[in-house]
């Protein structure tokens, strides 16, 4: 099973999916499912074409928001991530290797709403040492506040 941590209400984020994941994550009453790692990262992982015939089979919204490593902090995914919050139905959960990319999105995207300390304490509390991004949250905060 994949870890799975809780950042807010409707919130979660996991380390990468297996097949067996999604029954557990509706059986949570998690309701969309969105896939930030792109295809081809490593061999053993579930291509998301696989990934949203898996989910929609168990009920499940899916949407595939890839981004590299490297571009967590740029723009594009960040809106992109936000928009997923607003436009999906709750819970959502975001997944990718090992949860840390869909946390720093996370951070970023909820930043402005709930205070760049908030949710800098969140994701540490989910097990994700994000303190080095701090200058990235606040100014993604002001940014998206203004």
């Amino acid at each position: 099973m994949a870890r799975i941590a809780q950042l807010e209400k409707n919130v979660f984020v996991a380390s990468q999916l297996t097949e067996d994941d999604f029954a557990e994550i509706a059986a949570r009453g998690i309701r969309s499912v969105v896939n930030n790692r792109p295809d081809g990262e490593a061999d053993d992982q579930l291509p998301s074409a696989e990934a949203e015939a898996i989910a929609r089979r168990h009920g499940l919204d899916y949407r595939f928001l890839p981004v590299a490593s490297h571009d967590v902090t740029d723009d594009e995914p960040v809106d992109a991530q936000t928009e997923a919050l607003r436009a999906l139905p709750g819970p959502v959960l975001f997944y990718c290797r090992s949860g840390n990319r869909s946390t720093i999105l996370w951070t970023q995207a909820a930043a402005a709403r709930l205070g760049a300390d908030t949710v800098l304490d969140r994701a540490a509390g989910a097990g994700f040492d994000l303190e080095e991004l701090r200058e990235f949250v606040e100014d993604r905060a002001e940014a998206m506040a203004a």
